[in-house]
C-alpha cells in the first residue's frame, strides 16, 4: 500500500503549505502588496535552477518543441497564486483552501470543451456538490442576517481557473517531456512573471523595503515552503505510477479537510502562528463545505 503513503503526501504538504502561505501575508504583507511575496518566491526559483540543471544537465536544453508553452504554464500558475494570496489575506486558511478543489470541475470543463472529452451525470453531479461546498463556505452567518462574499469567490475562482488552464496546457504540450524538463521551465516561467512584477514602480519600492527590513525571515520561510510544496508534488506525482489517477485525484481531494484540522490544531496549540475561528457554527458550516467539496471532487475523479 505504499502508492497510498505516497498519495496522501501530497495534500498533508499542500495543507502545510497553506498556512504557511497564510503565515507570511498575515506577518509580512497584511497591508502590503501580496505582489511582493511573489517576487521573493521567484528568487528562490532561480536559485533552484542551477541544482535542477546540475542534477539534469538535459533539462535545460532548449530543444523541446513545447519549452514556451511549458514556460507559460509557469506564468499562469504564478497569475493564480496571485489570485490565491489576495483571498488568503483577507480570510481564513481553511476557507481559502476548499476552493482549491475547484480545479478538477474547471479542468473537466476545459477538456469537454477543448479536448472532445464527455461529462458523465456522475461528474455533473460532483461539480454541483463542489459549487454548493464553494457557495456555503463564502456565506458569512450572522445571528440577524448573513453576507456574501463576492470578492473572496471570484478571487479564487480566478485561482482555480487559472491553474485549470495551465493544467491543459500541460496535458495537451507538455505531457511529452519528462518531469525535470517540465520543472527547470516552469521555474523559468514563474521567474518571468516575477520580473514583470519589477517592471512595476510601487511594486518593486515595496520590494526594496521588505527586502531590507525582513530578508532572511521571508526568503527562509519562502523557501521551506516551496520544499514542502515541491515534496508534495512529487509525492503526488509517484503516487500515479502506483495508483489509476481517479484513485490518487480523490485522496488528493482530502486536502480542504486537512487544511481545516490544521487550522484546528495550530489554533489551539501554536496561537501565535495562525487562528481560525472555532466558534461551532462556524466550525459546523467549514466542515460541512469541505464535506461536500470532497464528495464532489470524488464524484468528478472516480473513471477518470
Amino acid at each position: 500500500m505504499s502508492w497510498l503513503l505516497f498519495s496522501f503526501s501530497g495534500p498533508v504538504m499542500w495543507a502545510l503549505s497553506t498556512h504557511i502561505d497564510k503565515y507570511l501575508v498575515e506577518r509580512y504583507f497584511k497591508h502590503g502588496r501580496v505582489a511582493v511575496l511573489l517576487i521573493f518566491t521567484a528568487l528562490i526559483d532561480i536559485a533552484v535552477l542551477p541544482f535542477i540543471g546540475y542534477y539534469r544537465p538535459d533539462a535545460a536544453a532548449p530543444g523541446h518543441e513545447h519549452i514556451p508553452l511549458i514556460i507559460l504554464a509557469g506564468v499562469l500558475y504564478m497569475g493564480a497564486m496571485h489570485f490565491y494570496l489576495g483571498a488568503l489575506r483577507n480570510e481564513e486558511a481553511s476557507v481559502v483552501g476548499a476552493y482549491f478543489q475547484a480545479t478538477p470541475l474547471f479542468g473537466g470543463l476545459l477538456a469537454y470543451l477543448f479536448l472532445g472529452e464527455t461529462l458523465t451525470t456522475r461528474q455533473l453531479g460532483g461539480g454541483a456538490l463542489i459549487v454548493a461546498g464553494a457557495a456555503l463556505v463564502s456565506f458569512q452567518f450572522r445571528k440577524r442576517h448573513g453576507r456574501f462574499k463576492p470578492q473572496l469567490l471570484l478571487l479564487m475562482l480566478a485561482c482555480t481557473f487559472t491553474i485549470a488552464v495551465s493544467s491543459v496546457i500541460f496535458n495537451i504540450f507538455a505531457i511529452k517531456a519528462d518531469f525535470w524538463t517540465t520543472a527547470f521551465w516552469t521555474y523559468t516561467g514563474e521567474i518571468l512573471y516575477g520580473i514583470g512584477l519589477l517592471t512595476i514602480g510601487s511594486v518593486r519600492r515595496e520590494f526594496a523595503a521588505s527586502l531590507r527590513a525582513n530578508t532572511g525571515a521571508i526568503l527562509s520561510v519562502n523557501a521551506i515552503n516551496e520544499l514542502i510544496n515541491f515534496g508534495g508534488t512529487l509525492g503526488a506525482r509517484y503516487a500515479l505510477l502506483l495508483a489509476p489517477l481517479g484513485m490518487v485525484q480523490a485522496i488528493g481531494s482530502t486536502t480542504p479537510l486537512l487544511v481545516f484540522l490544521f487550522g484546528v490544531l495550530i489554533t489551539l496549540f501554536l496561537p501565535k502562528l495562525g487562528r481560525e475561528n472555532l466558534a461551532p457554527a462556524n466550525l459546523l458550516q467549514k466542515g460541512v463545505a469541505s464535506l461536500l467539496v470532497v464528495g464532489g471532487v470524488i464524484l468528478v475523479s472516480i473513471g477518470v
